[in-house]
């Protein structure tokens, strides 16, 4: 399924539908025009021919003839786009605006007073509006049969309608401006609710809210109540899934408690070697019991935990001195007081005292604790001055049980990294020269 904006497919919908409105609007209103123009353009042919057949007339030799000519000076201008034709008793008349054209007219058979119109050639390879009318002559004129014609140069009426076009033009532009802006402002306030939807969400994975909520208009609200629901089921699937962990790690307490008994017992008699494999299968299994504990914790506790970093750095400091008294190191401390990360202090010093118990472990003489505010996050550089490791290590030294030396147990950073990435954080190892830099991202309380 294609992906993309919503909202440009709404622009994008409604420029186009704008666009063709008005281009069949401008099409509509220019043939409108264009046949007006030529209703009009009809009737003056109409009252022009009315007053040729008034003048029509019979001279002293009897032939047929215009006593008064129409007063139009254009049938008096060769080729002036106003023409008129007469034909009776096998003889033809036309307007001094024909000059030696004639007008071919088509070969059809009016009643008396009858008319039509025609689309023809005419003069200087133009097109002419025609109309013709045939008539009976009163008696007094010899009561013979009569074709007139009267003619207008049709590049004028084209003319007429190619200028209003022009003139539409603008205002047809100004009209689509119109239209997608409202078509946008529309789509800008018609997505709002969405918009809200969008961060109401971002309050629940916070921890500022709990629900949606119903708030919103008619077409949104099934959708809200629709998260809302699974926001409902996935709590409860949480918190069977939090109690079932729970029980498993406290029923295996008391077991682990019994097998490290088992193994005093088996020191007892003698097998040192045995009792060490012992303690040792048992205490990383401790480990591991602990530390699915502390998460059951932390997602029980959720988003309402506050921490101040700057004090927790502090106090985790001074306790990590306290165990090592063997060695005068420098602790160099930059954090400042405005920091409060959304992790309860137990959770905070855990992860703390792993990273900087590494820390001192390794240091020649001096750590180095660095805390930055950085893209709606706390974060924690930690650089110890020590050998460091080789970066091909560190993936194996973060697994868990994963250790650089045979020292120690090599969960401390493990865990660490886990309780980070429960609270929505991320830790990573940075091979330093000198020393190893280690970093953690923590997310910032909701203010």
């Amino acid at each position: 399924m294609k992906t993309g904006s919503l909202r440009l497919r709404l622009f994008a919908a409604s420029a186009i539908s704008v666009s063709v409105a008005l281009l069949l609007a401008f099409l509509g209103l220019g043939q409108l025009f264009a046949s007006h123009v030529e209703r009009r353009a009809i009737d003056e042919l109409s009252v022009q021919l009315d007053q040729i057949l008034a003048g029509v007339e019979r001279d002293e030799t009897g032939q047929i003839r215009i006593g008064s000519a129409p007063a139009d000076a254009r049938f008096a201008a060769p080729f002036g786009g106003l023409y008129w034709q007469i034909e009776a008793e096998g003889q033809q008349m036309r307007s001094r605006s024909l000059w030696d054209f004639a007008l071919e007219l088509p070969a059809d058979h009016l009643q008396d007073g009858a008319v039509h119109v025609h689309d023809l050639a005419g003069p200087g390879n133009t097109q002419v509006l025609v109309m013709e009318r045939s008539v009976q002559l009163p008696a007094r004129l010899g009561g013979t049969p009569l074709r007139a014609a009267v003619a207008m140069d049709a590049a004028k009426l084209a003319e007429s309608t190619a200028e209003f076009r022009e003139d539409l033009l603008p205002y047809t532009l100004v009209l689509a401006l119109f239209f997608v802006t409202a078509g946008v402002v529309q789509v800008v306030f018609g997505l709002r609710p969405l918009n809200a939807v969008e961060q109401r969400l971002a309050r629940i994975r916070t921890g500022e809210e709990d629900r949606v909520g119903e708030d919103f208009p008619s077409e949104i609200r099934p959708l809200a109540g629709e998260v809302d629901a699974l926001l409902v089921q996935r709590e409860k699937d949480i918190e069977q899934a939090r109690y079932r962990a729970g029980d498993l790690a406290h029923g295996l307490k008391t077991p682990l408690q019994a097998l490290l008994g088992e193994a005093g017992r088996v020191r007892e008699a003698g097998l040192n070697d045995t009792a060490e494999s012992i303690e040792h299968i048992a205490d990383n299994m401790q480990r591991h019991v602990d530390r699915e504990l502390n998460r059951v914790r932390i997602a029980s506790r959720g988003a309402a935990a506050r921490t101040d970093l700057a004090s927790g750095v502090d106090r985790v400091v001074a306790v990590v001195q306290k165990a090592t008294p063997s060695k005068d190191l420098i602790w160099d401390v930059d954090a400042p007081d405005t920091l409060t990360v959304a992790a309860s202090t137990e959770d905070l010093f855990e992860i703390l005292g792993a990273i900087l118990e590494n820390a001192a472990r390794h240091a020649q003489s001096k750590v180095t604790i660095e805390v930055r505010r950085r893209a709606g996050q706390a974060v924690v550089g930690v650089l110890d001055d020590g050998a460091g490791i080789p970066i091909q290590k560190i993936e194996t030294l973060m697994r868990r049980g994963g250790r650089q030396d045979e020292s120690g147990t090599g969960l401390g950073l493990a865990i660490a990294q886990e309780l980070t990435e429960t609270l929505g954080g991320s830790l990573k190892l940075i091979p330093s020269n000198p020393g190893l830099m280690v970093r953690i991202k923590l997310p910032l309380a909701a203010t």
